[in-house]
């Protein structure tokens, strides 16, 4: 039993010392959380217009089929990074031809469609998902999170967080083209 007392600071200390030898790895991204849903099917769901924008919500079926990719982001007028990468998304499905669907995560309706009005729409659909199940079907972290699903319907990327800066926004495209490619050949 002694043993095990005189041992034990020691095994403290390495177990400390493990995590900051982890933490200081260069290569490890702090902002990298590993997605169950990669490489699995979109999440069944079947959200309804947020009240008041003119914009069909969406299900499912309205992911697969098209031939292309969709992009889905997952936003709130409240989240103050989802306007910051609202003119990124915006660029891109004006520029790129991006397929963007919108899940309004836990927002009412006005304070979304106000928000939609004063920075634009970029989106195709959005989904009103005022209690919040559709994002927890989608594994959500924190908004705004940015999905590629695949023209099957197979989710291939997940984006956590705003789309900013230019490490962001190059695996961002870099990952939708690569779906692109998948989806045509």
């Amino acid at each position: 039993m002694k043993r095990m007392l005189y041992a034990s600071p020691v095994l403290i200390a390495m177990i400390f010392g493990g995590f900051f030898l982890w933490g200081l790895n260069p290569e490890r991204d702090p902002n990298a959380i590993p997605s169950v849903l990669i490489s699995s099917p979109a999440p069944e769901v079947t959200l309804p217009e947020v009240a008041g924008t003119g914009v069909p919500g969406f299900s499912h079926a309205d992911l697969v089929g098209d031939g292309g990719p969709v992009v889905v982001n997952i936003f709130a007028s409240w989240c103050v990074p989802c306007r910051a990468e609202h003119a990124v998304l915006t660029r891109m499905v004006n520029q790129d031809g991006v397929r963007l669907f919108g899940i309004n995560y836990q927002d009412q309706p006005e304070d979304a469609l106000r928000w939609l009005n004063e920075l634009g729409n970029p989106y195709e659909r959005i989904g009103s998902d005022l209690n919040g199940r559709a994002a927890i079907d989608w594994g959500l972290t924190g908004v705004p999170e940015t999905f590629i699903v695949g023209a099957d319907g197979t989710v291939l990327y997940k984006h956590v967080g705003p789309i900013l800066g230019n490490d962001a926004i190059s695996a961002f495209t870099t990952a939708l083209e690569q779906a692109r490619q998948e989806g045509s050949s």
